[in-house]
């Protein structure tokens, strides 16, 4: 699947430009809903507010965690510099990650994609499991196995949750201590710092269930995932808005489009989805609508 088969190089350049006002807009509109939750459940502390301000919260790392990866393709900014700086401070360090270290065995997975050097694999080659097998995997996930072992990782040297690179120091480390001091500085100057501890179990918990069930969507029991061209090893997840507000933020669900054109900026994705569509690309690709659909075909009874 050659770019140069469904877009002139005039669509090519459309679909590459990017906007510093689209990528500050979703940055700061997700600190924005990262504040509004931490205000309303610090205001009415009961336990419905603080069971939807952790998976709230656990959305939002993730939208997060999607920016880190655009800025890593240096598709949210125009600008390489910020890209690396708003990349690393504001989206990765929050999540315990290293922005560099992320984007290097990023850019390694979209290389080798279709092939058995992909070093995504193991997040995805086993499927589809069984029910009771991806039973066992939840309930790591939600009682905080799972993120216990990711930071222990990132302990023993571990760039970060997303990434499998190994940091060259331990700077990032003392990077992302000091920004969850800072978060935490924040909400305790505002009166509220015991919701700290949301943000944490939202990270080890919830956050972790929603990486899991990405991963699975993306490239899991897909048509051939050792076929390089990624309408065979890659999938689109047409879903409704409050599943892409969970497990899809920033359009991050139109995967197979970002594996066709990876320097194109998130918030074109859709767009270039209906030029593929229009252009026929698309004609013989499985159409999955829902994670609950991806789920029920990546996981056997």
């Amino acid at each position: 699947m050659k770019v140069s088969d469904y877009a002139s190089s005039e669509e090519v350049a459309y679909f590459t430009a990017k906007s510093d006002w689209q990528g500050w807009r979703l940055v700061l509109g997700n600190w924005l809903c990262i504040a509004v939750i931490f205000a309303v459940v610090g205001a009415w502390p009961n336990p419905i507010t603080v069971v939807l301000a952790v998976i709230m919260l656990a959305t939002r790392q993730m939208a997060l965690s999607v920016m880190m990866h655009d800025c890593g393709h240096r598709s949210l900014f125009r600008s390489k510099r910020l890209n690396a700086a708003v990349g690393q401070w504001l989206c990765a360090l929050p999540v315990m990650n290293d922005q560099p270290s992320y984007a290097k065995g990023h850019l390694e997975h979209h290389a080798k994609s279709g092939s058995i050097a992909d070093p995504d694999l193991l997040n995805y080659q086993a499927y589809p499991v069984s029910r009771s097998s991806f039973k066992r995997k939840v309930i790591r996930d939600l009682s905080g196995q799972t993120g216990f072992k990711s930071m222990a990782s990132i302990v023993r040297g571990a760039a970060g949750a997303l990434s499998k690179e190994k940091r060259v120091s331990v700077l990032p480390l003392i990077k992302q201590l000091l920004v969850q001091l800072v978060l935490f500085a924040i909400l305790a100057v505002a009166g509220i710092g015991w919701t700290f501890l949301l943000w944490a179990t939202a990270y080890m918990t919830v956050f972790m269930l929603i990486i899991r069930i990405r991963q699975v969507a993306e490239h899991a029991a897909v048509p051939d995932l050792f076929d390089p061209d990624p309408r065979m090893n890659t999938r689109t997840v047409e879903a409704p808005w409050w599943q892409r507000m969970i497990f899809a933020p920033c359009w991050v669900n139109y995967h197979l489009e970002h594996h066709f054109m990876a320097s194109v900026p998130s918030y074109k994705l859709r767009e270039l989805r209906e030029h593929l569509r229009c252009r026929h690309a698309l004609d013989s690709v499985p159409q999955f609508d829902g994670y609950g659909a991806v789920l029920r075909h990546a996981v056997a009874a």
